[in-house]
């Protein structure tokens, strides 16, 4: 495949920052940057250790310079460096987590908000085969991670054989078999995520698994791997494989974060600290743990343009500062109930996966979009007032109002500015959404001010399949949503919401900067561990550090137990329902989040899925739990 011109610094900047020129350390330190976080984000598979670690790497690097005798051997010193830190960082999760193993079974628990193979899949749209590769990584041995983050640079050219087995310790040789089995077992694994993404799937595959948690890892790929090699059902998967090589052909690496200060670290080699300290030292401790269903979410994200896989370095600036919120004058839920107005464009039907299809965009109308010409802040800041919480998700099937109204739920929305054919019970309001650019009309807005005291933003802009929006765009667009006159929530991010550097940080930061109005935080959050405590226990600390960086209530508009990390799969109908039960008593509890919308309100009785009601008047075990919630 063709190598694209390896980055970082060269033997000159070397020598001149070795000899103490402050700007060839500042420029060697930037220089540094794509191949650390590349090494290390692949290596510790986008854990919220690897600011940490890459922090701690470059002031190694920093302190360790006056030493290297040869500046031609830099970039080896500097990747032997970086393999010696995450190897040490491994080692200490380990050495902990066999230290409170007693204690809180919750620190053995995969956490799905530090998954790095996930966010690639997301955030890229990687091709099928693609999504493949990066979904098989996470079935390699730990020392295959290691050495995947490695050969995949040596692939784009950033690294040179001889420096990959000398961080590693091997000859070249020895290296070369290394690789050659490492790329074995991860045949093997993409022929395992083929075979759990079959549909249908094989059934003696389904025995197998039965007693599978569902985390990846190398010895369920073991497993699985026997079973297809013998089965007359799963041979032949690895038809059609292309080379892993050749997957990576000419994608880039990672860009470094923009907040990131190489001064800060030449600050911190010169305090003489031998530890990160500040925000990003207790950043790992801090780090939530939440899940998108099966996106498994990351909780630091950066935006790239990278190498499949590795050039997804899921790692937040190191530097990050918090967006704070003033006082703000509130404003009551007195809204009367809308007139229902039916219109074509229908949303997801219920046996729709809800991986990328429940969230419809509206039809979209002929009004071109105009950039607007309002003043800044058109509207003084209001905060919502906490009212009855619990709300739905709702799109058109089959006896949809009665199902509404029989679900209790005080409030609904339809990812749109209308109704969508759903007659509003009295005992619910609805409020209307703004999906994206091409809802940002005249008509729609008419139709949202209509419509109650409430608007919210943009459905999920950080995913390509959403409304697809960058933070710069969604801010130019923003002042004619503060123009309807509503108490107005945040665009809604499908995750990382609660990310330094994020799509939402950055919008944040942008309204901020530019004195818009955003009255709450919209999120949506799914959860792939479907153990209650713990799922509970993650939706919660999620939204707890969201409002820690924003001081804003909250309003959660998608939730559920949804795990996509091997194509779809759903709890059993009772884990759905304990959570239901769980989630909504803990929701109630917190005072900052002011509404939340189960997802959602329509089900498919003929397949699993977390709706609550078959049709008007058959609720499923969520549906009940969700009755019986105040």
């Amino acid at each position: 495949m063709p190598k694209i011109h390896r980055s970082g610094p060269g033997p000159g900047a070397v020598t001149a920052a070795r000899a103490g020129d402050r700007a060839a350390l500042e420029h060697l330190v930037t220089q540094c940057l794509p191949l650390v976080y590349n090494i290390v984000g692949r290596a510790l598979k986008g854990h919220a250790d690897v600011d940490d670690v890459v922090q701690e790497t470059l002031l190694r690097m920093v302190r360790g310079l006056p030493k290297l005798r040869d500046p031609s051997a830099f970039r080896s010193w500097l990747v032997a460096i970086t393999i010696r830190q995450v190897r040490n960082r491994e080692q200490s999760r380990a050495a902990d987590r066999d230290r409170r193993a007693h204690l809180d079974d919750a620190e053995a628990i995969t956490d799905p908000a530090l998954d790095f193979a996930g966010l690639t899949i997301l955030r890229l749209g990687l091709t099928e085969q693609r999504r493949e590769v990066a979904e098989a990584t996470r079935w390699l041995d730990p020392d295959d991670q290691e050495l995947l983050s490695l050969w995949w640079l040596e692939e784009t050219g950033e690294l040179e054989r001889a420096e990959l087995a000398g961080a590693l310790g091997l000859s070249d040789r020895h290296a070369a078999v290394r690789v050659q089995r490492m790329k074995k077992q991860m045949e093997i694994s993409r022929c395992v995520v083929r075979a759990l993404a079959a549909d249908p799937r094989c059934a003696e595959l389904d025995e197998i698994a039965l007693p599978w948690d569902g985390t990846p890892g190398p010895l369920w790929r073991k497993r699985f791997g026997r079973h297809i090699r013998g089965c007359g059902v799963c041979e032949g998967l690895e038809q059609g494989l292309l080379p892993m090589d050749r997957l990576l052909s000419g994608l880039p690496l990672v860009a470094v974060p923009p907040g990131f200060d190489p001064a800060r670290v030449l600050a911190m080699a010169a305090g003489g600290s031998g530890t990160v300290t500040g925000e990003s030292a207790s950043g790992g401790a801090r780090r939530r743990r939440h899940g998108r269903p099966g996106r498994r979410v990351v909780s630091k994200r950066v935006v790239v343009g990278g190498s499949a896989v590795v050039a997804a370095v899921a790692a937040a600036t190191l530097v990050a500062g918090r967006l704070t919120a003033g006082p703000a004058a509130p404003v009551a839920e007195t809204a009367a109930p809308p007139t229902p107005v039916a219109i074509t464009s229908a949303g997801p039907s219920p046996g729709s996966s809800p991986s990328r299809t429940r969230s419809p965009s509206p039809s979209a109308s002929p009004e071109r979009t105009v950039k607007p010409s309002v003043p800044q802040r058109t509207v003084a800041p209001v905060q919502v007032v906490s009212g009855a919480k619990k709300g739905v998700g709702v799109w058109t099937f089959g006896g949809v109002s009665q199902a509404l109204a029989a679900s209790g739920a005080s409030w609904y929305y339809t990812w749109n500015t209308q109704h969508q054919g759903v007659t509003t019970p009295g005992s619910a309001s609805f409020v209307p959404m703004i999906w994206g650019a091409s809802s940002v009309t005249d008509a729609s807005l008419a139709q949202a001010r209509a419509q109650g005291p409430y608007l919210l933003g943009f459905n999920e802009p950080d995913m390509a399949q959403q409304s697809n929006m960058t933070a710069d765009q969604a801010l130019e667009l923003w002042p004619r949503l503060m123009a309807a006159g509503k108490v107005l929530g945040s665009p809604a991010v499908a995750y990382g919401a609660d990310t330094a550097g994020g799509w939402l940080d950055r919008f944040m930061s942008g309204a901020k900067e530019k004195g818009y109005r955003v009255d709450f935080i919209t999120l949506h959050w799914y959860g792939g561990d479907f153990r209650t405590p713990q799922a509970v226990q993650q939706l919660t600390s999620y939204l707890s550090s969201v409002y820690e960086r924003y001081h804003k209530p909250i309003w959660l508009t998608e939730y559920a137990l949804i795990d996509f990390s091997q194509g779809t799969r759903f709890p059993s109908a009772q884990q759905q329902a304990d959570f239901v039960t769980a989630s909504t008593k803990a929701l109630d509890a917190l005072p900052y989040v002011q509404r939340y919308a189960w997802f959602g309100l329509g089900a498919d009785p003929a397949k699993p899925n977390s709706g609550l009601f078959t049709n008007g008047s058959t609720a499923t075990a969520a549906g009940r739990a969700f009755q019986a919630a105040r």
